[in-house]
């Protein structure tokens, strides 16, 4: 079975915690030989590294982390698969098979396959071992698309009622929170759309404009849901 790839390495916070301790780049790959047993970490790649000109594998995240006394989950952006998620909070895959109840080998074909197939009560658990956020645990367990297709739909049509109940099963936010934010992303789109067909005179600006606003769709629903929340 194929590792999981590399998790989104965040190379600014490795320098940061690095220079916050007072070390060095060799008092680093020191530190990863001597404790974690990796011979072939030196100054140069951990420099390599932190300028973005690679990526730490697992092993060497986990020791890296061990060497600046943080978790792995600091060392890394904003994880975007399954594996990801599992490895920015260091739970080992048996934990997580252990608590949606089912065998290690199942659990890590999802992971590798990227296609969450547990039901109801297995998702609910792994939302709780990993600690996800709802829109994480949307896009860990594949909904994350429908999602982003009924929202494309809600802002488009003139009747975005129609699609709070189906928004709300995916993504159960409070009917009135929901209300207000598709209503807000209606009247966005529709305003945007009238602008640019005003302003540039309509044509491939305005459908370029558009098309960018429903790549964007998930990102600025889950924004709107924050502001209303707050």
């Amino acid at each position: 079975m194929h590792q999981p790839s590399a998790p989104p390495f965040d190379a600014p916070a490795a320098r940061r915690l690095r220079a916050a301790l007072g070390m060095g780049p060799e008092h680093v790959a020191h530190g990863m030989r001597a404790l974690y047993g990796l011979p072939h970490v030196t100054s140069d790649l951990v420099i390599a590294w932190e300028r973005g000109a690679g990526t730490p594998g697992h092993a060497e995240l986990t020791a890296l982390a061990g060497v600046l006394w943080c978790s792995p989950g600091e060392l890394l952006g904003r994880p975007r698969t399954l594996a990801e998620h599992r490895i920015a909070r260091a739970v080992a895959p048996e934990d997580v098979a252990r608590a949606v109840g089912m065998d290690v080998r199942s659990y890590l074909r999802m992971e590798e396959s990227g296609q969450w197939r547990g039901n109801g009560r297995q998702s609910a658990a792994l939302a709780r071992v990993l600690d996800l956020a709802l829109p994480d645990f949307l896009a860990v367990t594949g909904r994350e698309a429908r999602l982003a297709g009924l929202l494309r739909s809600a802002v488009t049509t003139t009747r975005w009622q129609a699609y709070v109940r189906p928004v709300r099963k995916l993504a159960p936010v409070g009917t009135g929170v929901l209300e207000a934010v598709l209503r807000e992303l209606h009247q966005d789109y529709q305003g945007h759309m009238a602008a640019t067909l005003t302003w540039g005179g309509g044509g491939t600006g305005a459908g370029e404009s558009g098309q960018e606003y429903l790549e964007r769709i998930v990102d600025t629903f889950w924004t709107a849901v924050e502001k209303q929340t707050a």
